[in-house]
């Protein structure tokens, strides 16, 4: 079962930037990609690094250990040595918060 988690404020994403998002045991990347906000998967699926502070790209995120390049519309690796997806979450914004749907 699914629920919407309160994650931050609009005003604490502004375009451009990654924050990590942390609710249980989902560990959540969230990122304002030419005003448009995408959650994925916080860590690395090749090497568990945390895509928070890799960056943010037209292309999507890019790790910052081994730079591979995650689309933020899908998850999918864009380039080696990353093979695996991340996981995507829906989000939406209400009254200038975001949520993720966990």
């Amino acid at each position: 079962m699914s629920e919407w988690v309160r994650a931050c404020s609009r005003e604490s994403l502004p375009p451009g930037s990654l924050l990590a998002f942390t609710h249980d045991k989902h560990r959540i990347l969230l990122a304002n990609l030419l005003d448009t906000v995408h959650a994925t998967d916080l860590i690395c699926t090749h090497a568990e690094a945390d895509l928070s502070t890799g960056f943010l790209s037209e292309e999507g995120v890019r790790c910052p250990l081994h730079l591979s390049v995650f689309s933020l519309d899908n998850g999918m690796p864009c380039n080696p040595p990353a093979e695996d997806p991340l996981r995507v979450y829906n989000v939406k914004i209400e009254q200038d918060w975001i949520y993720v749907e966990i």
